[in-house]
């Protein structure tokens, strides 16, 4: 068939690779497991923000940033501390990145079509140092659309490919390991699954039919990380994050299960800081489920209380929305596997968010009518039905009432309604002078700032207790499963080494699989939008040098 490059992964990082490598006239072929129904992968589900620097929405909205800032940011969240060894290649691939989201990232988008909701979100704020974790300022662009309209014209791109004959696509075909020749990695060799009409998302059949082997002078591997197997996380779960969980929730499909991964390092590649994840601290189970133990993440403003599962207040700087995996380790330490929030009916009116595009039609949709019934009094209809039909929601008129109900909710007393009554007191005592003491409130006060913190995203400080604002409503929060921050160590053009630092001759990776770049871009953090944006930048630098290196061996 002559294909110049086998892409294993129709996620977003594989689809942009695709696109680029068929954009120079040379022929790819696209390997799936999954059925038709999951082309693009786990970006359909996501909300759509991406990591953008000193962008036209910021500088609408008075938000000065800068490259050296987000350097600076991403400096401190990423403590990279192997430097000579596994974070080498991490490191080059962030500051590419960086100069990417500061320069061409925006209009190389926005030259696809793809726009964005005129109000940036604040994403891990940080709560330490200026050169600590976090965002100095609000750098979370949604994508009209979200995930599907991020997927949209990378979609389009590749099946205007399918019809000139430059890519073909085969779902179905699982791969089991690469094909070598002469010390270079020359294809793929699997199975061809069962025909499966599952929908996006819901477990397919692994029935094999019969035995598939395609060739090729590339093999890029794009098939995402560990998030859906749950043993692989606990396996390299690092300690510094506390004991794992004994019970997560899962934010990604089962077949998020790193086998690529594993049969690439078999292949020679090198898996470089596989204890680094990324994991959500705000997760609640699906009401409606699509996959099994399907969990979706709130996206909270500032202002809820944080409670551990004893209904001990978490100290600073763990307030919803700061720093994600200082929390994961607070609630790790904690001995239990969830915590609390609790909170108004203000509160959710306002601040309350799902992550997910199928949890925000508005936005997915591209409605501006349904967008503007968010100022509504009231949660969002996807908030609401949480409310209404979600086993991790109370909803109460006083204090005893939803405190008795939590115990309930966990099958246990551990809450004591005096105790947390006494820290919701003290608590709201701060809302009778300008002055606090609580560094929460200082920042929900700080918040409110910024213009589309006030107006969209952080409900006025007010007392809790105060009958006026309720009724108060708790969520028992789960952790939820989702990224894996290291993977396959590559040089910046993509090509993945081995464990002597050398290319693996005709074998690339992108996308999660690559760490987001690298081997682990992020470091042991990341500053949020960024998940999306190195699958599209690792996805294009990938499929970029694949296409030239096809040109130079004719």
């Amino acid at each position: 068939m002559g294909y110049d490059a086998i892409v294993v992964g129709a996620g977003l990082a594989g689809l942009t690779a695709a696109a680029e490598i068929a954009d120079a006239g040379r022929k790819v072929l696209i390997v799936d497991q999954e059925p038709e129904a999951s082309f693009g992968g786990q970006a359909w589900w996501s909300f759509g923000g991406l990591f953008l620097v000193d962008s036209p929405e910021q500088r609408r909205l008075g938000i000065r940033d800068s490259k050296e800032l987000a350097w600076q940011d991403w400096l401190g969240t990423a403590g990279f501390d192997r430097e000579e060894d596994q974070d080498y290649w991490g490191k080059k691939w962030a500051e590419a990145y960086v100069h990417f989201a500061s320069g061409e990232k925006r209009e190389w988008l926005h030259g696809m079509g793809i726009r964005f909701f005129p109000v940036v979100g604040w994403a891990e704020r940080g709560g330490y140092l200026a050169d600590g974790h976090g965002n100095s300022v609000p750098r979370f662009h949604i994508v009209w659309g979200t995930g599907p309209g991020i997927l949209e014209p990378f979609k389009r791109r590749v099946q205007e490919h399918m019809k000139r004959g430059l890519i073909d696509y085969l779902p179905r075909h699982r791969v089991n390991s690469l094909i070598h020749l002469k010390g270079r990695v020359i294809g793929v060799e699997g199975e061809v699954l069962e025909p499966s009409s599952v929908k996006r998302g819901e477990e397919s059949s692994r029935k094999a039919l019969k035995n598939f082997a395609v060739q090729a002078k590339t093999v890029l591997v794009s098939s995402g990380g560990i998030g859906g197997n749950h043993s692989l996380i606990k396996e390299h779960w690092p300690n510094r994050l506390g004991p794992p969980p004994e019970k997560m929730i899962s934010g990604v499909p089962a077949h998020v299960d790193g086998r690529m991964l594993a049969i690439a390092e078999e292949a020679g590649g090198r898996l470089v800081n596989r204890d680094r994840m990324w994991h959500y601290t705000e997760g609640i189970k699906n009401w409606a489920p699509v996959w099994n133990n399907h969990g979706i993440r709130i996206l909270p403003g500032p202002s809820s209380i944080w409670l551990d599962a004893k209904g001990k207040r978490f100290p600073s700087p763990n307030f919803p929305g700061f720093d994600t995996l200082g929390t994961l380790q607070t609630i790790a330490n904690s001995g239990f596997d969830y915590s609390w929030f609790i909170l108004t009916q203000k509160i959710i009116e306002k601040e309350f968010a799902l992550s997910g595009s199928e949890q925000n039609p508005d936005l997915t949709e591209k409605s501006i009518n349904k967008v503007l019934k968010r100022i509504l009094p009231g949660p969002t209809d996807p908030v609401q039905a949480f409310m209404d039909h979600g086993e991790d929601f109370v909803v109460e008129n006083n204090l005893e009432d939803l405190v008795r109900g939590m115990n309930k909710l966990a099958g246990s007393n551990l809450l004591n309604v005096k105790d947390i009554e006494k820290q919701l007191e003290s608590r709201d005592r701060e809302m009778d002078h300008s002055f606090t003491k609580d560094l929460q409130i200082t920042a929900i006060r700080g918040a409110r700032n910024y213009t589309g913190d006030k107006l969209i995203r952080v409900a006025p400080p007010h007392k809790i207790l105060d009958p006026e604002n309720g009724p108060l409503i708790a969520v028992r929060l789960h952790i939820v499963s989702r990224k894996t921050l290291g993977g396959l160590q590559t040089d910046l053009s993509g090509r993945v080494l081995n464990h002597t630092g050398k290319v693996v001759k005709g074998l690339y990776a992108a996308g999660e699989a690559s760490g987001f770049g690298g081997g682990g871009l992020h470091g042991y953090r990341a500053l949020e939008g960024t998940f999306l944006g190195g699958c599209l930048f690792t996805g294009r630098e990938a499929g970029r040098a694949i296409a030239r290196e096809a040109a130079e061996e004719n």
